[in-house]
């Protein structure tokens, strides 16, 4: 018998039940594992409040990050064995497997054998946020030293990881937030220039932080009507991913804008990286190199236990929190 969190009608966390309930033996091409800590995602909400993209199969099982323990593992699986202590990558739909539990299977291809230099809190913090990023910023992307790359909501668990990247490839982020309040931990974080978009003119700003050359690549889950202020600082070829849309109005985008620069906008999601195989395996490799080497870190917000798991929805429902809300598991 495994706690899992369940629920059976979509609504607030207040839905959210913990149960006891059997867990099967992996089938083919799963592992089992014993779940130490939990990274929790904007997805999750969506899920349980009934605004995801597929519609939930009660009673549903939710949550794509994990990292413990292998406890068993199911026929025709190479490279992994009982004892290795490993994380799951968002690489599934939720109608198909729910990370939040004590003990449970999930598919090989979404697991990985984290750097040993990291807790199980930080492993479960650190593969959506790093392989989101990495696949707007590096695969298609393909930012190179030098260049300048705009971050939107800067201080969220991907900008955060963004910004990292960034450095690590040589380089610019400028973080954009909505004000000065976290000015001063957006530039601890690696940030080479920090505007708050409700308090400064953005396109002046933008400007003067690229010194007149542009921005090389934009990288927004946001969206709305300021898009038109980022393309206008955009560099020739530049390229814009949206991979979010925390602002639901349309974008207006000023046509010359794109014909006179040669801009790419394209939308981005992660399932673009996680459900191919090639692409996964370098994701992976990037990732855990830069864990290994802590030029890659990933930034912890809070910790709440399994039992109070509705309170850790409410908590990231503030759009508060700084990084990544994690879940331990006892």
């Amino acid at each position: 018998m495994s706690k899992v969190v369940t629920f059976n009608r979509t609504g607030g966390p207040e839905v959210l039940e913990i149960v006891d309930l059997p867990v099967a033996a992996p089938a083919a091409d799963e592992v089992q594992i014993r779940v130490h800590a939990l990274g929790l995602n904007r997805a999750e909400i969506m899920y349980r409040s009934g605004q995801y993209v597929i519609e939930p199969e009660f009673p549903a099982r939710l949550g794509y990050e994990a990292a413990g323990v292998i406890a068993a593992v199911g026929s025709n699986v190479d490279g992994f064995s009982e004892g290795d202590r490993v994380s799951v990558i968002p690489s599934f739909m939720f109608n198909q497997y729910g990370m939040y539990g004590e003990r449970v299977n999930a598919p090989v291809h979404a697991v990985v054998k984290h750097p040993k230099n990291l807790s199980f809190e930080q492993a479960a913090a650190s593969w959506m946020m790093f392989i989101t990023a990495y696949g707007a910023l590096v695969e298609y992307g393909n930012l190179q030293a030098g260049q300048n790359v705009v971050i939107r909501a800067a201080s969220s668990s991907v900008g955060l990881a963004a910004i990292q990247i960034a450095n690590m490839l040589g380089a610019r982020p400028i973080a954009l937030t909505r004000t000065h309040d976290k000015h001063a931990l957006l530039l601890k974080a690696g940030a080479a220039a920090v505007i708050a978009t409700s308090e400064q003119d953005m396109v002046a700003e933008i400007t003067q932080a690229t010194k007149g050359e542009g921005v090389h690549l934009v990288f927004d889950p946001v969206g709305g009507p300021d898009v038109a202020k980022l393309t206008q600082v955009m560099a020739p070829q530049g390229m814009y991913f949206q991979y979010g849309a925390l602002d639901s109005r349309d974008m207006q985008v000023p046509v010359f804008d794109i014909l006179g620069k040669h801009l790419t906008l394209r939308g981005y999601e992660l399932f673009e990286i996680t459900t191919d195989a090639e692409k996964m395996a370098r994701a992976k490799s990037f990732v855990a190199a830069g864990l290994r080497s802590g030029k890659l870190q990933p930034v912890i917000d809070k910790t709440f236990r399994l039992e109070d798991i509705a309170e850790a929805h409410r908590y990231m429902e503030a759009n508060g929190q700084v990084g990544k809300i994690v879940v331990t598991v006892a």
